[in-house]
């Protein structure tokens, strides 16, 4: 009987997982894989816990016109997605990596919010007060394997 029922949610799963793919934006390139929106949706976990996150286009929008460095987070599946389109032009021409991820709803959760959230700048320390030594060379040695990552997927696109 057990095995029924996992394979029975692991359906749901799929279609869920195909759900999230129909929604995606044509814009939504370069779209993190499984993996590396694992990877990703981990690094904003971790960012968010130790203040190192700006969420919300508004929020990113002004931390890049800033001069803030980071790695931008883009949720794939935003209607109206003219809402997001200036985002990555943003982030070209601050010579900042971006990638898209299939969910805002993931996005959220990663970042410690209830709401939905369009895209998330992970920045590489905090905006106020220090983080340990030992934290902060963690959170920066993951930021820069994401962020080469994220820089390949780009230079594989054009």
């Amino acid at each position: 009987m057990g095995g029924s029922d996992s394979e029975g949610e692991k359906s749901v799963q799929k279609e869920k997982e195909k759900k999230k793919l129909l929604a995606l934006a044509p814009i939504a390139k370069p779209l993190a894989g499984k993996k590396l929106c694992k990877r990703t949706l981990k690094l904003v976990r971790r960012a968010a816990e130790h203040k190192c996150l700006k969420r919300g286009v508004k929020e990113v929008v002004k931390s890049i016109r800033r001069g803030n460095k980071g790695l931008c987070v883009i949720a794939g599946n935003i209607s109206p997605i003219d809402v997001i389109t200036h985002v990555p032009i943003l982030c070209e021409e601050a010579e900042i990596p971006y990638v898209y991820v299939p969910s805002k709803e993931d996005l959220a959760n990663a970042g410690s919010t209830k709401r939905p959230t369009c895209c998330v700048l992970v920045l590489t320390k905090p905006t106020k007060g220090e983080l340990g030594q030992e934290e902060q060379e963690k959170l920066k040695g993951d930021y820069d394997q994401i962020a080469s990552d994220v820089s390949e997927l780009a230079a594989s696109m054009f």
